[in-house]
């Protein structure tokens, strides 16, 4: 039985810019030169879609990505922070941590490990940091998650001969599999693919990175935004961390629920 500790969030995919399409459009709407400070698609289209809503490409104000997208924050015009959009992939995290994930509807879209077609006899297990550090507490989780495995694989071979009449072989482990996993924690390791757009993604840290959330959602919260600040520092750069008690970290703003 392996047990995990600390998630993994990869950044698998991010949107790309076709510098000739937008010099098209900008022709075709007799626009003879615009240009924007970044290189970032992610921080130029949503400048974009604010200039195309006033068309104030030929003067536009404020000059420059930083600014146009600091004035949007300000002002709190989020919808074009819709346009910018992210790819990760989230491991070693609890089926806790996707019950609240996935509570965030708007802005963002999911693909999550299946419990039905995936064997989890061999399921590897996430131990909060405060059972793990007292080894009393420890032992009682360990029992637990112990006993839990034991009666999955149990239940999946019973199973298997009960519906043995069923000629089809996925088909006869997708039933054994989906009824036996009603003996698993919710501390059973998961795997979630999401896609979400800036908005949505301030929104989730604005609730999910500071001391009110729950200690595993927050520590992969803070993990996608030091990537989003990385990936487009015009979004995301004004998010300032501070460490809790804990040893975790929290991310304030002045520019909350745009």
């Amino acid at each position: 039985m392996r047990i995990i500790r600390r998630p993994q969030v990869y950044l698998v995919g991010r949107q790309a810019l076709d510098a000739d399409e937008v010099a098209r459009f900008l022709r075709d709407h007799d626009v003879a030169h615009w240009s924007t400070d970044s290189r970032i698609p992610a921080e130029i289209l949503p400048e974009i879609a604010g200039r195309v809503c006033y068309m104030s490409f030929v003067k536009p104000r404020p000059g420059g990505n930083q600014a146009y997208l600091g004035h949007i924050k300000e002002v709190g015009h989020g919808s074009v922070l819709e346009h910018s959009v992210w790819n990760f992939i989230i491991t070693g995290v609890s089926r806790s941590f996707t019950h609240e994930l996935v509570r965030h509807r708007a802005g963002f879209g999911y693909s999550q490990l299946s419990q039905r077609y995936v064997d989890e006899s061999v399921a590897e297990f996430v131990e909060p940091d405060c059972i793990a550090d007292d080894p009393a507490l420890h032992q009682v989780w360990m029992a637990a998650m112990t006993q839990s495995q034991a009666a999955y694989i149990k239940l999946v071979e019973g199973l298997q001969s009960k519906f043995a009449e069923v000629e089809d072989k996925t088909q006869r482990r997708k039933l054994a599999r989906q009824a036996a996993r009603s003996v698993l924690p919710n501390a059973t390791e998961t795997k979630i693919f999401v896609t979400a757009n800036a908005r949505a993604l301030r929104h989730f840290i604005e609730l999910r990175c500071n001391e009110h959330a729950e200690t595993e959602i927050r520590i992969v919260a803070h993990q996608i935004l030091v990537i989003l600040q990385r990936e487009a520092p015009s979004l995301f750069g004004d998010y300032v961390l501070e460490s809790l008690p804990d040893g975790t970290i929290a991310a304030r703003t002045e520019h909350r629920k745009v």
